[in-house]
């Protein structure tokens, strides 16, 4: 799809934690690029649109999403994505995907380029076909434009984890290592605590998060490898993180943004929508990845988007699949945590530039940058409903909440690729 035209944002605030701005100021786009801030540069503005009274932010970006295999992309879940601000995403390789293969990758990144609604980075499969036991071609799928690899949440053992961190240190790829040992959480579908002993459901136990963190970042001392953490979720986990920080080590760490939210008090009658990857723990767990956000020890809160509906979700709790939609209710959250004391721009840093960072770019507003953006009415209340809500996914824990903060327009390479049509009454 072509470029837009020369185009200007005008009279937003524009927050941008990268480039420590936050002020009313219009934004220029020519080329599909900020050309200036504030002043037009040559004093021609070109189109206009007014975003009086809107916040316009970096296009979110999003670590962990879901939206279709390399050969059948959900245009409905890209659609989502753009109507929750998300201009750049990584989708995590999955069994059936293929993603250890350079061609698939390929045909995924043509695919969504094609649809041209989300700019989607593959993270590529650490083994091949994601059975933990032989590496993929890392060299190979590098080339072929991922910038992270892993394992999609498959078991792998250390000996070949070690082996992985190793080649990837010399290809220039982060790799992704998920927060829960496979072993010691099998069987598991909740927090191993009292709330799931009283519910009777075999528990995920704080142990497991700790043992693969522990493995992954001794590894990492030895290596020298990038390594990101994706869902940490509980205190201990947040403690070893800090810990290897501080040690300078090259790991950066996410967390889903319902484990920001949510404990396992809300699982309450065995509410599928609060079955989740990795587990709500208890509120002292909530608290220090709140803590943990405000201070910067995680980089980066991801919607963890996974549509899981109809059959999938309708099973007993144990046995339905885990794991909800959440492109839409990304932004509002992470800014509804400001009310908590996570600052304003930690909390946009959150779902902007610190994933970006990760992914190699993006996540900012600046002159000659990518003119992807978010524009958002900030005090817009609305109700999550069919009438709302683009994800095919309707088991989500926000479903029929009100959320404050909706997204108006999200701009990719200065494209519109979403426009809220709905009055400001928030339907």
């Amino acid at each position: 799809m072509p470029e837009t035209t020369r185009l200007t944002l005008s009279g937003g605030r524009v927050i941008d934690p990268a480039g420590d701005i936050d002020a009313v100021l219009d934004v220029h786009i020519d080329g599909g690029r900020i050309i200036g801030l504030g002043a037009a540069p040559d004093g021609s503005a070109g189109e206009v649109i007014d975003v009086r009274g809107c916040w316009v932010l970096p296009g979110l970006v999003d670590l962990a999403g879901q939206v279709g295999s390399p050969d059948a992309l959900s245009r409905r879940e890209l659609l989502a994505a753009a109507a929750g601000g998300i201009t750049q995403l990584a989708a995590p390789p999955r069994p059936d995907s293929g993603l250890d293969n350079p061609a698939v990758v390929g045909r995924l990144r043509d695919g969504a380029a094609a649809l041209g609604m989300v700019r989607v980075a593959p993270i590529g499969a650490l083994t091949a076909g994601l059975g933990g036991e032989r590496l993929a071609e890392l060299g190979l799928l590098r080339r072929a434009g991922c910038r992270l690899v892993g394992q999609g949440g498959q078991p792998i053992g250390a000996r070949v984890l070690r082996r992985a961190f190793e080649y990837a240190s010399g290809q220039d790829l982060t790799v992704v290592v998920d927060a829960e040992d496979a072993q010691l959480a099998a069987g598991g579908c909740v927090h191993e605590g009292a709330v799931g002993a009283q519910l009777g459901l075999t528990g995920i136990p704080v142990a497991a998060e700790v043992a693969a963190l522990s493995q992954a970042l001794a590894l990492a001392t030895t290596s020298g490898t990038r390594i990101h953490l994706h869902g940490v979720s509980s205190a201990a986990g947040v403690a070893l993180l800090r810990a290897a920080k501080a040690a300078g080590l090259p790991v950066t760490a996410d967390t889903p943004i319902w484990n920001l939210h949510y404990t396992d008090l809300d699982i309450g009658a065995y509410d599928p929508a609060f079955h989740l990857r990795p587990p709500l723990r208890e509120p002292g767990d909530r608290a220090a990845l709140r803590e943990a956000l405000a201070d910067g020890t995680l980089d980066a809160v991801c919607s963890d988007h996974r549509p899981n509906d109809g059959e999938a979700k309708r099973q007993p709790f144990a046995r339905c699949a885990a794991g909800v939609a959440g492109f839409e209710a990304l932004l509002p959250l992470a800014l509804d945590l400001v009310s908590s004391g996570v600052p304003l721009a930690r909390a946009i840093a959150a779902v902007t530039s610190g994933p970006a960072a990760v992914l190699g770019g993006g996540g900012r507003i600046g002159i000659g940058a990518l003119a992807d953006l978010c524009v958002l009415a900030p005090q817009q209340s609305w109700t999550v409903s069919v009438d709302t809500w683009r994800s095919a996914g309707v088991c989500t824990p926000v479903w029929a909440r009100v959320l404050r903060g909706r997204v108006t327009r999200t701009l990719l390479g200065g494209r519109t690729v979403h426009r809220l049509e709905e009055t400001a009454s928030g339907r």
